[in-house]
């Protein structure tokens, strides 16, 4: 996907797009966004990120959310103006953090990431750690209104158990509806 050459603001656009190009995981590096509530989401966000409510994907394990979360990455930074973001699984950011000489600094780039994809929230292992960092990454970004993309294979209504009633409430207000992924494991299927 490139920009439109005649949109003299089409350099930017490429410039976004590069970026994802660049950094996406290589498993990613062509998702496109396919589900019509991901489209939906991905359209709010180019026509006023600032008031862009969050995406939050669900679903069992192997039904594409990280590919639909990385699509609507891409999708969403097809603006004509610079868009900063991160990406990051939440074990990842939780492992980065854990020793850390300056914890602050470090989730600084998440929190004030004009755009945060955090894929598989509740699948780091449990403890007061993971979720003091999930809390302060989420409540940043909630208390800003910095909007986000965030996938969980985690049902909704455990989502509390395992992320903390602060985390689930914030995340519910953030995101509204979900955008659910039904279907088997897509990895296992391939397999056979």
């Amino acid at each position: 996907m490139s920009a439109d050459p005649d949109d003299p603001r089409a350099w930017m656009i490429e410039r976004n797009l590069d970026r994802c190009a660049r950094l996406f995981p290589n498993r990613y590096a062509d998702a496109v966004a396919d589900h019509p509530g991901v489209i939906a989401w991905a359209a709010e966000y180019r026509a006023d990120p600032k008031r862009s409510r969050s995406l939050l994907l669900l679903g069992p394990t192997g039904t594409g959310k990280t590919h639909q979360a990385y699509g609507a990455l891409r999708s969403a930074v097809r603006r004509p103006a610079a868009v900063r973001w991160e990406a990051v699984s939440a074990a990842d950011l939780v492992a980065e953090t854990r020793g850390a000489k300056d914890v602050d600094e470090l989730l600084r780039r998440y929190i004030r990431a004009d755009l945060l994809l955090l894929d598989d929230l509740g699948v780091a292992k449990a403890s007061e750690w993971t979720e003091e960092v999930t809390y302060r990454v989420i409540d940043h970004r909630y208390r800003e209104c910095r909007p986000g993309i965030f996938t969980s294979n985690i049902a909704a209504p455990r989502l509390r158990d395992l992320l903390g009633e602060r985390v689930a409430s914030r995340l519910v207000e953030m995101c509204g509806n979900p955008v659910v992924l039904r279907g088997t494991d897509r990895r296992l299927r391939a397999a056979s």
